[in-house]
């Protein structure tokens, strides 16, 4: 990791851990532009986001920090404690508790929720989502003690008053689900549109190994490959800014049979073998919208 990028971040407080090094790099890695421009992020809102890490209420979080490096994601994705940002298929609760202290003051956090009628046929299905989007402000705000117009939720079918508004808009190891059904083309569109010109997208997904068979990385596994996540982004109006290796874990062998949720945290199959190897490997990639 670039030394002013850690000077700075050991000045604001925040304890930032060395990337992993993967054994597959790609074109397109941080350019010393971006590191430079990261570098003046930190500076300036390196007390924030430490604060936001910090927080007493992340306490059962912050297990996950040394894996998931939420201070040197959302540094590499630009995300500033006053812009308007939003999760797509928010889920858990493990970034939501995170970004909604680091917007809730000057910023705004909007959960982000797939297409009810691409998802689903189901008209209970769909109201699901509906009702998930229309109470994510009250989520939040039992996470975070925060009021909960601070935050709210939308639909992907229903962008009016929205387009061209966002920031930046996060998609948090959740791109598998929609390439799975089918749905990911037309779920990127609706999000570019919600999109400012000038705003970013932050992928962080599951990384298959660039010679992994389509039928490991098409979703079901979790697990997709770069150059196929690269591609999807840009067949659907993104270029790449730059690529991290932040999220990356060589350790992790990205074959198993039940998939990503074999690996830590969720242990589905609590394989001894995989216990104390960290999560998943993880690719870590910045879009712009392209012209």
């Amino acid at each position: 990791m670039n030394k002013i990028i850690l000077a700075l971040a050991a000045a604001s407080g925040i304890a930032l851990a060395a990337p992993a090094i993967a054994d597959h790099h790609m074109a397109g890695e941080v350019d010393e532009a971006h590191i430079k421009d990261t570098a003046h992020f930190l500076k300036m809102h390196g007390e924030q986001l430490s604060a936001a890490i910090n927080h007493p209420s992340r306490a059962e979080d912050r297990a996950r920090d040394a894996f998931r490096h939420p201070a040197e994601s959302l540094a590499f994705f630009h995300v500033g404690p006053e812009m308007k940002v939003g999760e797509y298929s928010p889920g858990g609760g493990w970034y939501t508790r995170l970004l909604g202290h680091y917007l809730g003051g000057e910023g705004k956090l909007v959960g982000i929720y797939t297409n009810p009628l691409s998802a689903s046929s189901d008209p209970a299905r769909q109201q699901r989502l509906r009702d998930q989007a229309a109470g994510f402000g009250k989520e939040v705000a039992g996470y975070t003690g925060l009021p909960a117009e601070h935050f709210s939720g939308i639909t992907l079918d229903n962008l009016e008053g929205h387009k061209g508004t966002f920031d930046r808009i996060l998609l948090m190891r959740s791109l598998h689900n929609p390439l799975r059904i089918g749905i990911l083309d037309t779920e990127l569109r609706a999000i570019r549109e919600l999109l400012k010109d000038d705003g970013l997208i932050g992928v962080e997904q599951h990384r298959a190994k660039p010679d992994a068979p389509w039928t490991y990385a098409n979703g079901t596994k979790g697990y997709l490959r770069q150059e196929d996540v690269i591609a999807i982004m840009r067949i659907n109006g993104f270029e790449l800014v730059a690529a991290s290796e932040i999220n990356a874990n060589p350790r992790d062998t990205a074959d198993h049979k039940e998939g990503v949720w074999e690996m830590p945290p969720t242990l589905a199959t609590k394989r001894e073998d995989l216990q104390g190897l960290g999560e998943s490997d993880r690719m870590t990639l910045l879009f712009k919208k392209a012209k």
